[in-house]
């Protein structure tokens, strides 16, 4: 039999960056213009990633933006990308998602990591001993799938996470190498191979994490997202150029003017044609058929239409 290749799927990740000259009450303005478009641009999912005391970032608690996503919005997917799940309660992020899912039915994905998301002095301030934190990671994913599910218990008590949806989050477990894709085969949860600040090899991660799958009642087969930068334009040369602009915003000692062959190997950097060509190509490399794209480049209008070329290209 032959097997009929489904259609790209596309979604959205933003830091919700702060450029140049700008205050982070416009960048949280941008982030609902962005999600905004990429609903109307046809994307499956806008997340928001967490980070602390970074003062070209935005948001340090995606649950309340998605709030102000959702409201603005009315079919895109919200989530969050990630809740870093080592400094939280896991009954305080499933009671914040589950109320996210009762105001946006159908419509809210929880995305957990284990990075700090900021210095080790923030980390302290905000949680205590982040080591000690990130290794009851397995025991706290365990719970907060349990408290979705309704089958979680505290010294052999049922406590709920309330409201009760009537369509719970999806869950989902990004990372960066193995160790994350063995915690989402574990618990059966999704995947998002995080490719573009990651130097490990994809398609072996989910490969990995396809092989080890457990299914759940949360997701009954293995499914995986891969995150890439992307910087599209209409010509190579002004794609370079944005990529170029935007160097410094993922790596401290990139030299102006210079896309460093440390971002070529997480960017697409191109016209909509080859970066089209290329998601065809990684999508059958890696086994996956959606990819979330994360565009920085420090221009809130190009950034937009960067991920407006990519979508009428793919579709």
């Amino acid at each position: 039999m032959i097997k009929v290749k489904q259609p790209l799927k596309l979604s959205v990740l933003d830091l919700v960056p702060v450029f140049e000259g700008r205050e982070d009450t416009y960048a949280l303005a941008q982030a609902a213009e962005l999600a905004q478009a990429a609903e109307l641009l046809g994307y499956t999912r806008y997340w928001a990633a967490e980070h602390h005391d970074m003062p070209k970032l935005a948001c340090p608690a995606p649950e309340v933006l998605l709030a102000y996503i959702g409201a603005k919005t009315e079919r895109i997917r919200i989530g969050s990308g990630a809740v870093l799940l080592p400094h939280y309660s896991p009954l305080k992020v499933a009671e914040c998602f589950q109320l996210l899912a009762g105001l946006f039915p159908g419509r809210v994905d929880l995305g957990l990591g284990r990075a700090p998301g900021g210095s080790a002095h923030v980390s302290m301030a905000l949680s205590g001993n982040f080591l000690e934190n990130v290794r009851q990671t397995p025991d706290k994913l365990k719970n907060i799938t349990e408290l979705l599910m309704g089958s979680y218990m505290y010294e052999g008590e049922p406590v709920g996470a309330r409201p009760n949806p009537p369509v719970p989050p999806e869950i989902w477990m990004l990372g960066t190498n193995r160790k994350s894709a063995e915690y989402a085969a574990k618990f059966g949860t999704g995947y998002v191979f995080g490719q573009f600040m990651s130097d490990t090899a994809g398609d072996e991660v989910l490969k990995a994490y396809r092989e080890a799958f457990v299914p759940s009642p949360l997701f009954p087969e293995p499914k995986s997202i891969v995150t890439m930068g992307a910087v599209c334009a209409e010509t190579e040369e002004e794609a370079r150029r944005l990529a170029s602009s935007g160097a410094a915003l993922f790596r401290k000692d990139a030299q102006d003017g210079e896309a460093a062959p440390y971002f070529e190997t997480k960017l697409l950097i191109g016209t909509p044609a080859s970066i089209a060509n290329r998601l065809q190509e990684l999508s059958d490399l890696y086994g996956v058929d959606e990819f979330m794209l994360v565009t920085m480049i420090p221009d809130y209008r190009a950034r937009i239409h960067s991920y407006e070329l990519i979508a009428r290209e793919v579709w």
